[in-house]
């Protein structure tokens, strides 16, 4: 005789309530969800610099898959040739200058039932890199998207960097022209999570001082480069040593650059914000909607800092 009798019925067996309603047993398998037509997407992670980070998952897709789309095909090339993979399917060349012309056609072969993998040169497709329109596609169409999660520049970067991890956001390339680059950072001016970006090594003297008169010279800041290849390094320091650095080094590889997140500032009085006010009001903003504004930025009571710009007048 069971002494602790469970609360809960044997495996397949029905509750009464289920028998009554002819709902199927416990045992019985569940109503499956219809899969969604034709065959899949895979996007597949390649490793960003050491092919031993390359996963088993990778390996096998790449050997066993209908179609590879490829960033690079002569990458894609090196890559199975240094993992001893044999590419059974069709490969094409599929890059940010003919994805819109592609996508359509890859869908298609989806459609029909192929299972198709997408590798770019480094990392997750997708991220700074080709991927996005055939993930939009495929949504659009209801087809199947998966992923082979693998190597990251931004989280082996940001993990490296010795900056706050636990709130961050990936900003890619900044623009080329100053004019561009200056607004797009004028607009992380506040941004109080750690920064990622990628740059080009030929551009980071250029980056970092845009950096350094954007957000000062002390602000904390990691450049990465050549991650997990045979020369890694990561120089951390102010922007003010980093552009130093930068200056007297011929930096080459690929780069990932973490920047610091603007620091927390205390409050001060709501005098000290009535400028802010009034810029915004000279700007065509309400007097009560400006003095929300500032107030939510600088965490000071709106009540207070409205008394002071009238007071103020």
């Amino acid at each position: 005789m069971d002494l602790n009798p469970s609360p809960f019925p044997a495996s397949g067996t029905a509750t009464p309530e289920e028998e009554a309603e002819g709902q199927p047993s416990r045992g019985s398998e569940a109503a499956a969800v219809p899969a969604p037509p034709g065959g899949r997407i895979v996007l597949a992670a390649t490793p960003i610099g050491n092919t031993g980070d390359a996963s088993a998952r990778l390996v096998e897709l790449l050997g066993t898959a209908d179609i590879v789309a490829a960033e690079d095909t002569r990458r894609l090339h090196r890559l199975v040739q240094s993992l001893g993979v044999t590419v059974a399917g069709r490969v094409i060349s599929y890059h940010e200058h003919n994805e819109a012309a592609k996508t359509a056609e890859l869908l298609e072969q989806v459609r029909a039932g192929k299972t198709l993998v997408m590798v770019t040169d480094a990392g997750m497709p997708s991220v700074s890199d080709p991927g996005f329109r055939l993930v939009e596609g495929a949504v659009a169409c209801g087809l199947t998207v998966t992923a082979v999660p693998g190597p990251s520049a931004v989280l082996t970067a940001l993990a490296l960097s010795g900056l706050p991890t636990d709130r961050f956001c990936f900003e890619g390339f900044l623009p080329r022209k100053a004019g561009e680059r200056a607004s797009r950072l004028a607009d992380l001016a506040g941004e109080r999570r750690t920064m990622v970006f990628f740059e080009a090594p030929h551009r980071l003297e250029v980056m970092l001082r845009a950096l350094r008169e954007r957000f000062g010279a002390e602000r904390r800041v990691a450049v990465c480069r050549e991650l997990t290849k045979t020369y890694e390094e990561v120089i951390r320091g102010s922007l003010g040593e980093l552009l130093q650095w930068a200056e007297t080094t011929e930096v080459r590889g690929e780069i990932a650059v973490v920047l610091a997140g603007a620091p927390e500032q205390a409050p001060g009085t709501p005098e000290d914000h009535v400028a802010a006010v009034n810029e915004l009001v000279s700007q065509g903003i309400r007097l009560k909607e400006a003095v929300a504004a500032v107030a939510e930025d600088v965490r000071v009571s709106k009540r207070e800092l409205y008394s002071a710009v009238l007071a103020a007048r």
